[in-house]
């Protein structure tokens, strides 16, 4: 496995555009990133994995300083999940000068739910991904389902910008208990990491009760916040959305197709964010 500090020995290492699989992280690596890798390795391309975390999507007053940074770590685990390249830039070589040009996803999209609470997060993900895609060129690129908004703001631009890329999901990966896998979750004390599951348990509850039809949107929408900031929580929104966009149900007659329960919630210091797909 070749670990690279710049995009000029990227690309030395990988002179073809096209000719790999790509899986950008933050590090501080977990089993659902090294799951990714191990999907991506399947394609029979090199399997680069990028380790940058990116300062334009935080907003002052978030985790950027204290995120934790274990490369070495990171590198053990990734060699035997299948991983070829580790792109590991500094600050200075993602962004040598201030980035004044960004990516301004759709408002529509990318302003809702996680963009209504951290105004600006994607375009700092849009930005620092697209430029990765250029430093990297791969063919497909691997994100998963867990930062669900993430996806579909990725997919879109990709699309929409005529991108040769393949963007391929992941299901979300979880412990035994159900908690979706997250770097976050090490902020969690052990009081906190068993309550942790709560929040999946209310998105399953709602997406039972929104399937059911037997009341409107904004009435579970409200018990859902209700219940779970009663058990401890902060919640920032529990709701469901179309799977294809993140559209709110045109009426609460209208609840045939692919949804998925979206949440958002803070337990002591730490933000969880999941989500639940499901079918009426």
């Amino acid at each position: 496995m070749l670990t690279v500090h710049t995009i000029a020995a990227l690309r030395a290492a990988l002179p073809v555009p096209g000719t790999c699989t790509f899986v950008p992280t933050m590090g501080n690596l977990h089993e659902g990133h090294l799951a990714l890798v191990r999907q991506a390795a399947a394609h029979g391309l090199p399997v680069v994995v990028s380790i940058f975390v990116n300062r334009l999507q935080f907003a002052p007053h978030e985790d950027f300083d204290r995120y934790p940074r274990t490369l070495q770590r990171d590198g053990e685990l990734l060699r035997p999940a299948g991983c070829d390249i580790v792109f590991a830039p500094d600050e200075h070589e993602m962004y040598p000068e201030p980035q004044t040009f960004q990516v301004h996803p759709d408002p529509a999209l990318a302003d809702i739910l996680e963009g209504h609470f951290r105004p600006g997060f994607y375009r700092g993900v849009s930005t620092v991904v697209m430029k990765l895609f250029n430093a990297v060129q791969p063919r497909v690129a691997l994100f998963g389902k867990k930062d669900y908004q993430q996806l579909l703001v990725i997919r879109r631009m990709t699309q929409q910008l005529a991108l040769p890329i393949v963007i391929e999901a992941a299901e979300t990966s979880r412990a035994d208990d159900g908690l979706a896998l997250s770097s976050r979750n090490g902020y969690l004390s052990a009081a906190e990491r068993a309550k942790a599951t709560e929040l999946a348990q209310a998105l399953r509850t709602l997406a039972d009760r929104f399937a059911d039809g037997v009341a409107p949107l904004a009435l579970l929408e409200a018990h859902a916040l209700d219940s779970l900031a009663a058990l401890g929580w902060q919640p920032d929104y529990l709701t469901v959305r179309r799977q294809t966009d993140l559209s709110a149900p045109a009426g609460d007659e209208e609840r045939q197709g692919a949804w998925v329960a979206l949440g958002a919630a803070r337990l002591g210091a730490t933000r969880l964010i999941d989500n639940i797909e499901f079918s009426v």
